[in-house]
């Protein structure tokens, strides 16, 4: 996908959630009497804008990370008398509480319902059946082989492989042991299999859990005959056409494609003799593998080329279909378990059972962005709500400058019945947003390393 739609996907990403979060504030504000002045989606120079009966102005601005309501406030600018009853500051110390955590709680409201049209569409995903185990790796130690179905970890089901990932991502940092429940093909019988772990990849940027445990699962054959070659390629330049089918490279014959590929990942730069079978024909052609970066910084060959694969048999990919309560059960759940998902995770972060290599900035959401949209709209409507829940969050860290510092100031002024004095709500400002920056400054330069 090119860099403009990347741009485009990301724009629509944040827009979506800058928007629902601030109408949460906006909404409740209204309802509990308070005068909006301006809702913004974007900060600085405004670039459209009206005005609505009430008088708030509605405004796009030029730099879109983030938004803002703006109310009407004794704390910014004298207030005309006959408008006191409509300032926030008047209101009562509930009220500014409701509004404050309306914005979170409108990013998990949408999550939720972006999660109940993603299952009203149904799911499905392929069956967790071990192919191979790493030697030496968390799989080989548990005992787990090839051909066994894992349909559970640490006793929570794992259908598919989706399932499987985000087991063991709940995992990550932690010491203990993770059990596997595992079944034989054609047999009911399930087996328990434990693994010991000690900070599990704690100082480690983890891409991919099922790899990292040791665990390569079954997927169709690979032909060794090419599906497509992309264009501007090395493959294309080297004169491999879509249909050709690899003999042999180098004068080495090969197992399968998986063999092939990496013979080829790991010699970037360097001239290959490549034999292909050309409709009887063999020909031999010369291709330098092109050095492509990773996401995670490792350097591999390319050639451009995508086999043919066989497709999935129906026996191997669980497919779920949902009716319209059912959906919405499961995107409650889903929301839930995500939301859990990213406190726990926090929670290692700051504990440091987590790395903070896997903090991820714009440039990465963008890249994500525009990814699932390619790989269609479920997919994009799920990220968007994994994004909506992290939003929901965040927001609520009793971090002053964040929804939650604020409310932390307001649950303060309830139990001792006078507001936090203005000197330490400025203080706590100028280290919020300190905090802030240094956070957002480590999670940018995480993605500029991953470029």
């Amino acid at each position: 996908m090119d860099l403009i739609q990347t741009a485009i996907w990301a724009l629509v990403a944040l827009g979506v959630l800058v928007s629902f979060h601030e109408f949460g504030h906006f909404l409740v504000a209204r309802l509990c009497g308070v005068k909006v002045l301006r809702f913004s989606v974007g900060f600085g120079r405004r670039l459209i804008s009206r005005y609505d009966r009430h008088g708030t102005e509605f405004t796009i601005s030029a730099i879109p990370l983030g938004g803002y309501v703006k109310m009407l406030d004794e704390r910014e600018g004298k207030v005309a008398s006959h408008e006191l009853d409509h300032a926030f500051n008047r209101k009562s110390v509930w009220a500014r509480m409701a509004i404050a955590a309306a914005g979170p709680a409108a990013n998990f409201l949408l999550a939720i319902v972006l999660f109940w049209v993603v299952f009203m569409g149904g799911s499905a995903g392929p069956v967790p059946i071990i192919s191979a185990v790493k030697p030496g790796s968390i799989a080989e130690v548990a005992g787990l082989e090839s051909g066994q179905e894992i349909i559970a970890v640490d006793g929570q089901s794992t259908p598919t492989w989706q399932a499987l990932n985000w087991r063991l991502a709940n995992r990550l940092g932690d010491s203990g042991s993770i059990e596997f429940s595992v079944r034989y093909p054609d047999s009911n019988l399930e087996y328990q299999m434990v693994a010991d772990i000690n900070r599990w990849l704690s100082g480690k940027e983890v891409a991919d859990p099922l790899s990292e445990v040791g665990l390569e699962l079954w997927t169709p054959p690979v032909s060794m005959k090419l599906h497509s070659v992309s264009k501007g390629s090395p493959a294309s330049a080297a004169g491999i056409r879509p249909g050709d089918e690899i003999v042999g490279t180098d004068g080495r014959a090969f197992s399968g494609w998986k063999e092939w590929s990496e013979y080829v990942r790991a010699r970037a730069g360097v001239p290959l003799q490549v034999e292909v079978d050309r409709q009887g024909q063999r020909l031999a052609l010369s291709v330098t593998p092109a050095e492509v970066a990773l996401d995670s910084g490792e350097r591999i060959g390319r050639i451009g080329v995508s086999p043919i694969t066989e497709r999935w048999p129906e026996e191997r990919v669980r497919v779920f279909h949902y009716g319209v309560l059912g959906a919405f059960s499961k995107g409650l759940q889903e929301t839930w378990d995500k939301t859990v998902f990213t406190l726990n995770s926090l929670k290692k972060l700051i504990f440091g059972q987590l790395s903070t290599k896997n903090l991820s900035g714009p440039i990465t959401i963008a890249k994500v962005a525009g990814t699932s949209a390619e790989a269609g709209w479920q997919s994009f409507l799920s990220l968007l709500a994994l994004l909506s829940i992290s939003l929901g969050v965040l927001n609520l860290l009793p971090i002053p400058v964040l929804d939650g510092g604020h409310l932390l100031y307001y649950g303060i002024e309830a139990i001792k019945g006078s507001p936090v004095s203005e000197r330490v709500q400025m203080i706590g400002l100028q280290v919020g947003m300190a905090l802030v920056l240094c956070i957002m400054g480590l999670a940018l330069y995480n993605d500029i390393l991953r470029l």
